[in-house]
């Protein structure tokens, strides 16, 4: 079979006739994904929100508070390195037996684990399990969550018509980021309705346990979703993955494998310095109070979350190019807006952090062009190998880096987003990062 018959056949069974709109299968599965995908974001961050609370809880109590924060993070991180590990594993399997069946899979093995943090003993009655057992659930955390994003992408990329390709992909997106603006707000809800005391002794729990429920729920639902047509069309014409999907990948997609880490270092900047670190270092550094900290910070996820969706929209208007220049650019101008003025008054503080969370929509850009740069026999693998090993690298070092830049330079967070603004801004002249939708190429 010819590419270009493969190319046709591939368009005919997801049938995106040139002029097709979304119809009412798209929106359930959308809908269906993005649903999905906030569930599972959310117990993968709601960690962090409870991170000092989980500390005190599961370690001893005559252990130095440095430590048992350090050891209390070292769990949250080890979500991280996980990433890598579950999404290779889920994404072979999703390459060569189906996008659905990993899709399932990934939420099921996030929502068991989370389920089981709520109803975990502490250390006060098993001792040092306790922390193992959480150490334990958050590396099944951290599998699920390296093939869910991916998959996601993947999923809803390979069902809707091509010419919604980058709103349906920046919508699920947006859906994704909404589990960080779903975990903060629950967080505020908490401490808001229980004393301290009350937490600690039981309102912990309240997230893990309605996450972990809700993700069962979210299983069930992600029954009535089908296989995509394209990896119908790959599986009946025999054309899946014939080696190890992986080993293909390595071997023949390097650009794109490059392409895909860049864009992750640009995506892990922006959502782990501007939305999961600004607050604290607001906080310490221009002694905002924590109450006006989380408020900017919610303002600033919600435009995060509506930016994604824009973004994906405005692709399909103007093209990939333009939007990454002027979605980049942005970020790197109203980077240097936000960091340059603080304190400033409340009022300058919120807006201008809901503006450049607005310009951090732009990570919708990296599962727009990182799906059409792999072929469909590997294109789960080859998204799933390349962001989750770069984001292990650089979502883990980001930390550790802003940390000891601002030891000698206050406006280390305005540079180095800035930089990530840059970098983002030059890879949208990168032919690859724009090329259309190649279905043949497999």
């Amino acid at each position: 079979m010819t590419p270009s018959t493969l190319a046709a056949s591939s368009a005919s069974a997801s049938g995106d006739a040139p002029h097709r709109n979304l119809n009412k299968k798209d929106y359930q599965t959308l809908g269906l994904s993005a649903l999905g995908g906030t569930l599972e974001f959310y117990d993968f961050v709601v960690y962090v929100f409870f991170a000092n609370v989980l500390g005190a809880l599961f370690f001893p109590s005559d252990m130095p508070d440095w430590l048992r924060q350090l050891q209390t993070l070292g769990i949250f991180a080890a979500g991280y390195l996980a990433r890598p590990i579950g999404g290779i594993i889920i994404a072979h399997f999703g390459d060569r037996l189906g996008r659905k069946r990993m899709f399932t899979l990934s939420i099921f093995l996030m929502a068991v684990p989370t389920l089981v943090i709520g109803l975990l003993p502490t250390y006060a009655t098993i001792g040092v399990a306790a922390p193992l057992l959480l150490l334990l659930m958050r590396v099944m955390q951290g599998a699920a969550i390296g093939g869910e994003m991916p998959g996601a992408w993947v999923f809803v990329a390979e069902h809707v018509p091509q010419r919604n390709y980058g709103l349906a992909v920046g919508t699920l997106t947006a859906g994704i980021t909404g589990g960080i603006l779903l975990g903060s707000l629950i967080a505020v809800a908490i401490n808001t309705h229980y004393r301290a005391s009350e937490i600690d002794a039981f309102a912990w729990r309240i997230p893990f346990i309605l996450g972990g429920v809700f993700g069962l729920i979210s299983v069930y639902l992600r029954r009535f979703l089908e296989e995509t047509p394209i990896f119908k069309e790959l599986a009946a014409r025999k054309k899946t993955a014939g080696e190890l999907p992986v080993k293909t990948v390595l071997r023949e997609h390097r650009p794109a494998m490059l392409l895909v880490a860049l864009m992750t270092w640009v995506l892990s900047t922006t959502v782990v310095v501007v939305i999961l670190m600004t607050p604290t270092y607001l906080q310490k550094v221009f002694h905002v109070p924590a109450a006006l900290s989380l408020q900017a910070n919610v303002a600033a996820t919600l435009t995060l979350t509506i930016g994604c969706a824009v973004c994906g929209w405005a692709t399909d208007r103007i093209g990939t190019k333009a939007v990454m220049l002027m979605g980049w650019g942005g970020l790197a101008i109203t980077a240097y807006l936000f960091y340059l003025n603080l304190p400033g008054s409340p009022e300058s503080l919120v807006w201008t952090y809901a503006l450049v969370g607005f310009f951090c929509g732009s990570i919708s850009l990296l599962p727009i062009t990182g799906v059409r740069a792999f072929p469909p026999a590997v294109r789960f693998t080859g998204l799933s190998f390349a962001y989750n090993m770069a984001y292990a690298v650089f979502g883990g070092l980001t930390p550790i880096i802003i940390s000891l830049w601002q030891q000698h330079d206050l406006m280390a967070p305005a540079h180095y987003v800035a930089a990530m603004g840059v970098l983002g801004f030059l890879l949208g002249f990168w032919p690859l990062a724009s090329r259309g939708w190649q279905p043949a190429r497999g």
